[in-house]
């Protein structure tokens, strides 16, 4: 597998914007007076933060598009040497194929699912992830969808912009002394799992990765998944998508539940 060469700093490029068919963006930067293949090439398919490109900038030949199809996408690969993502586009064996200099991809964000990395492996391309970008930020959005739940906002706020003042219909539950159960105590799980303790929640959790300790350290007991579905009254989800988790709460594990349990659902899925 071929390895771009290092290569000195140099000072920032500006980009040039190139409209594509589709309405797709696209823009090239390359620093000034730098032979094209003194730099390794890196082709950024969807939006990345521009603090993020700038930091590529400082070392690489940065390539952005965004909304490309498959086809366009992998018609522009033929030199890449590494190839960023997010969730939007799909890293399949057809755009390893087109892109024989590759190696390494790298997903902006947690999850790979959007990425063939068994392909990926075959070819001998690296994949890498970013697990600690949004960890907090993820474990605050699934408390706030546990209180617009149970709290019932959206259903508030939909009654006051329609005119009404109905308050008695929207009393909704306190989280203090409800059984939070966090299907998934990694990152995020043990996050939402300590913020949980600010509430006074009882947090319980199901993971077969995870150690006694370590879900002690993040204030959760650990317990099988039945005895969670049977026993929780707000269950979060935190799991990647795999083969074992796919279908996970299917209509078995919603009949076990409290008739009055909520789940919110901040893990992968289709």
């Amino acid at each position: 597998m071929r390895r771009a060469r290092r290569s000195r700093r140099v000072p920032a490029p500006a980009a040039a914007l190139v409209r594509t068919p589709l309405g797709a963006v696209a823009s090239e930067t390359r620093a000034p007076d730098v032979p094209r293949r003194s730099l390794p090439i890196v082709h950024v398919a969807d939006p990345l933060a521009e603090d993020g490109l700038v930091l590529l900038r400082e070392r690489c030949e940065v390539r952005t598009t965004t909304g490309l199809s498959e086809a366009d996408l992998a018609s522009r690969l033929a030199d890449v040497d590494a190839l960023i993502v997010r969730s939007e586009t799909k890293v399949t064996a057809k755009i390893l194929d087109a892109a024989p200099r590759l190696a390494v991809v790298g997903r902006a964000g947690v999850g790979v699912d959007n990425i063939d990395v068994p392909a990926a492996t075959a070819r001998g391309v690296y994949v890498v992830n970013a697990p600690l970008g949004n960890i907090v930020a993820a474990a605050e959005h699934a408390l706030a969808l546990a209180l617009t739940l149970l709290r019932r906002i959206t259903d508030a706020d939909r009654s006051v912009r329609a005119g009404e003042w109905t308050r008695s219909k929207f009393i909704g539950r306190e989280l203090r002394g409800k059984t939070l159960g966090l299907v998934g105590i990694g990152r995020v799980g043990s996050e939402v799992a300590r913020r949980a303790a600010g509430f006074e929640m009882r947090v319980i959790a199901h993971d077969p990765f995870a150690t006694e300790a370590s879900a002690r350290a993040a204030g959760a007991q650990l317990v099988e998944l039945d005895e969670l579905l049977r026993s929780a009254d707000l269950i979060s989800l935190h799991t990647p998508l795999t083969e074992k988790t796919r279908n996970l709460i299917n209509a078995e594990a919603l009949a076990k539940m409290k008739r009055t349990a909520v789940i919110v659902n901040c893990a992968r899925g289709e």
